[in-house]
């Protein structure tokens, strides 16, 4: 049955993108330690992932001329080819230089990797669709990346720290291009079909057609997705949520928690990697519950996201008013269905609410958006809890998930004609 859903070039997608992502947690633990050692600067480590979402929000800008000259395996075997070359040149100046490295030209390469980063999100979420043959296929599609993606971050950082103590900073780079490499060669097999098997969903009105007989123009190609994000109350009621969502999202990132454990909690550094742990094996064994519940769901996936995003909101104010570690732990690994459960099945109506051909351009806009969003959330989030608390950040944290369903269930009727009458 699983092979009626998913197509084999899907199978090298996934494959592709895990390789390429354990990749990426590899080297940035890598240079988090080389910049460290060199430096004894939190603000010089801290740089890095900064860098890269700006990177990465700014290739997300002019993604959409990318997408409209090459096809979307083509883009991708561009990305991660490059990203491998520019990957291999990295390791090899560092293998060279040591400490003398210069690390403004190891940040200029990492901003150009992160650069071609950028649109392989919306290139993969853009493809996803067309490389699933049923419609029960496609949130299972959702469900097995996200899975994979969580299974990264929950396993991946916790196996670099060790791979990086065993072989030292400098090796474990040697290892990640190795791991770029097999990314890169397994986008060889990611094949778009010639003919889409699925139904397909038209956006609203003739958005479809006012797009395709506009000049192509490359002010209208950057421009396109963000029209139709804008033109199209699906759509534009999506993104809203997600921007909302994503401003409290950004209170997970580890200073956070690490606060949360200290001040609420009373609990040393141990703790906060077990409220770690337990978040991210929560969103794992969500992500598999999304697999399990296929079939229950069906096409009601507008039921399933507003299911998650309250459940994700309630837990997480019972998170910020607790004082006992052990529940602390038990409500952030019951968290993780309950985001999964929103953000797959989000993703999926994104997919749904936009013909294929424009979906590329529309993920790209959005990407964009959500990057600038985070990195304003960070400073946003920090603020408040220099000025209110922690336990007062987590609270708010909550009241922006559930503003976001409330926004979502103020607009229900913009939702009717892509969840079926059988979503509520």
């Amino acid at each position: 049955m699983k092979s009626s859903f998913l197509t084999r070039p899907f199978y090298f997608l996934w494959t592709t993108q895990t390789a390429a992502n354990a990749a990426d947690v590899l080297y940035i633990m890598a240079l988090t330690v080389l910049v460290l050692n060199q430096t004894d600067s939190l603000v010089s480590a801290a740089f890095m992932p900064l860098m890269r979402s700006a990177a990465q929000m700014m290739s997300g800008l002019i993604a959409p001329i990318l997408i409209n000259r090459f096809k979307l395996p083509t883009l991708l075997l561009l990305s991660q080819t490059g990203q491998f070359l520019l990957f291999v040149v990295l390791a090899v100046y560092l293998q060279l230089h040591g400490n003398e490295a210069s690390f403004l030209l190891v940040f200029l390469l990492v901003f150009a990797m992160s650069f071609l980063d950028g649109w392989t999100v919306p290139a993969r979420n853009a493809l996803v669709p067309r490389l699933v043959t049923q419609e029960q296929g496609l949130l299972k599609a959702n469900g097995l990346i996200s899975v994979s993606d969580q299974v990264v971050q929950f396993a991946g950082w916790g196996l670099s720290g060790v791979i990086v103590a065993l072989l030292g900073a400098s090796h474990t780079l040697l290892v990640t291009a190795v791991v770029y490499g097999l990314a890169a060669a397994f986008t060889l097999g990611v094949k778009e079909p010639v003919k889409a098997h699925h139904t397909r969903v038209q956006p609203e009105g003739n958005a479809a057609a006012t797009s395709e007989s506009a000049p192509s123009s490359k002010w209208h190609t950057l421009t396109e997705g963000w029209k139709l994000v804008w033109r199209m109350p699906r759509l534009r009621l999506l993104t809203f949520m997600d921007i909302i969502d994503m401003l409290g999202g950004s209170v997970w990132v580890g200073a956070f928690t690490l606060a949360f454990v200290q001040v609420a909690l009373g609990q040393g550094e141990e703790w906060w990697g077990f409220i770690n742990a337990a978040y991210f094996a929560g969103t794992v064994g969500g992500g598999l519950l999304v697999l399990a519940l296929v079939r229950v769901i069906g096409t009601r996936y507008l039921a399933a996201m507003l299911v998650g995003m309250a459940g994700y909101g309630v837990l997480t104010a019972f998170y910020a008013l607790t004082t006992s570690p052990y529940i602390a732990l038990v409500l952030v690994l019951l968290m993780g269905p309950f985001a999964e459960m929103s953000i797959v099945n989000r993703r999926t109506l994104i997919q749904r609410s936009v013909a294929q051909e424009m979906l590329p351009n529309v993920l790209a806009a959005q990407a964009s958006l959500l990057h600038l969003v985070f990195c304003i959330s960070l400073l946003v989030m920090a603020g408040i809890a220099e000025r209110f608390g922690i336990v007062n950040l987590y609270l708010f944290a909550s009241g922006l998930t559930l503003l976001a369903l409330g926004v979502g269930l103020i607009g229900l009727r913009a939702f009717r004609s892509v969840a079926g009458h059988g979503s509520l």
